[in-house]
């Protein structure tokens, strides 16, 4: 999607509140006979750096809502969307946030994607009791009672993609370079990831860390690097390179010949969603680790799929019924399903109330069905590794049998903290 496209179709349909619904194929569902509508927020960059990524959760939410209001809404009250443009910047992120939260009173907030967007807005959510469902996996250490994250905590990604490379099966690697975008994912991934390496007995001198900022564009110099490092084999990169910087990152790495089979890159970041605007011809082999792939063969994924292409088209979303799915969308998704049932549950809208109806929530998700932790605000998920194929899809080389317990505190790095709001305040300390 250009910059051109994207900023045309923003600056015509995203206003807040009941512009945004009766722009997108529900405004059936707030006729003055109706009962009030519940508002709900979505925080998500619809242009900057990170749009790349999170236009597409923007869109899930939204479609995620029609759902539900054509079968009727939640308690019989319609949903009514809220949608702000943060803009990938991260003290907006909190304006926006304040904004949701205090003047327009949404129920909860469906939302972020960096993680310093995410520690931008918490304490927002905390100092108001706001309600924030976050999609996207992340580095873990935080355990909010404000928030619900269904994304992958480290256990959940990082360390099963470290697990699968060094691995007979995934190549058997012995050296990694950690490449990050320079802020909180990254530089705390690449911590555990370092504690872990070091843990499994590769050496110090085996390890190269390095990090570019936001929109970082030339990668000719780091990708030398790289290729010095990998040469003789047995090197792979790590990368947490987020937003659009993944494009000139890979292309620079193909110029430089470098391939999947000499020097696997291995993403915490890019998914299927990214690949759109990317020439995948030399991208073949590489490899991410997510909960969810497109290419899921479930009947409920591809009814979720066939939905989501739809709903683009049918809105005039660009890219109509050519857009895809991926697991930050998928986890976007699910989490206004899981708030709805919570809701449900709760015969209520208020925080308080919904916060204990979550716990313990189960959901048919288009990947599977996922499951609520019942203590810590995560979720039990499947691990996926993917290998990228020429379309732009994944191919999925290995999958967890069943689903992972979320640990949001890293036992490479943090064996001495917990995370619990039923029998502890969050975070604690575990007895020695």
């Amino acid at each position: 999607m250009s910059a051109l496209t994207r900023r045309s179709f923003l600056q015509g349909s995203l206003v807040a509140g009941v512009g945004v619904a009766a722009g997108l194929g529900f405004p059936h569902v707030l006729t003055a006979q109706a009962k009030s509508p519940i508002k709900v927020g979505v925080l998500h960059s619809l242009s900057g750096t990170m749009a790349i990524s999170e236009v597409s959760l923007r869109d899930v939410v939204l479609m995620a809502v029609a759902e539900i209001n054509a079968k009727g809404g939640v308690l019989g009250r319609p949903i009514q969307p809220v949608v702000v443009d943060p803009a990938s910047n991260w003290d907006l992120f909190a304006e926006k946030a304040k904004q949701l939260l205090l003047q327009e009173k949404v129920a909860a907030v469906f939302g972020c994607w960096t993680s310093v967007s995410r520690k931008s807005v918490l304490p927002v959510f905390e100092n108001n009791n706001g309600l924030l469902f976050y999609p996207v996996q992340y580095e873990g250490e935080e355990c909010s009672r404000n928030v619900f994250y269904t994304g992958a905590t480290p256990n959940q990604q990082l360390i099963p993609a470290a697990e699968y490379l060094m691995s007979k099966e995934g190549g058997g690697f012995k050296k990694f370079y950690l490449l990050g975008t320079d802020y909180v994912f990254p530089r705390t991934a690449n911590k555990i990831l370092r504690a872990f390496l070091l843990a499994k007995g590769v050496p110090a001198s085996g390890i190269e860390e390095e990090y570019t900022p936001f929109n970082h564009q030339d990668y000719q110099t780091i990708v030398g690097k790289i290729r010095r490092f990998s040469a003789g084999g047995n090197a792979a990169v790590l990368s947490t390179i987020n937003g659009d910087s993944n494009v000139p990152f890979y292309k620079e790495f193909a110029n430089q010949g470098l391939r999947s089979e000499n020097a696997p890159i291995m993403a915490f970041s890019v998914a299927e969603d990214e690949l759109r605007g990317m020439d995948t011809s030399a991208l073949v082999g590489h490899l991410a680790a997510w909960n969810y792939f497109q290419s899921v063969e479930t009947a409920q994924n591809r009814k979720f799929v066939q939905a989501f292409k739809a709903y683009a088209k049918k809105s005039n979303l660009p890219g109509g019924d050519k857009r895809v799915t991926d697991d930050p969308i998928e986890a976007a998704y699910f989490g206004v399903h899981i708030w709805k049932q919570a809701v449900e549950k709760a015969k209520s809208t208020g925080v308080d109330a919904v916060r204990k109806a979550v716990y313990g929530q189960e959901f048919q998700a288009p990947g599977g069905k996922i499951k609520m932790h019942g203590s810590n605000h995560h979720t039990y998920k499947p691990v996926l590794i993917g290998e990228i194929l020429k379309d732009g899809q994944f191919r999925i080389v290995s999958r967890t049998k069943g689903l992972v317990e979320p640990e949001p505190w890293s036992k490479y790095t943090s064996a001495d903290k917990g995370c619990d709001w039923i029998k502890h305040q969050g975070t604690y300390q575990k007895k020695a």
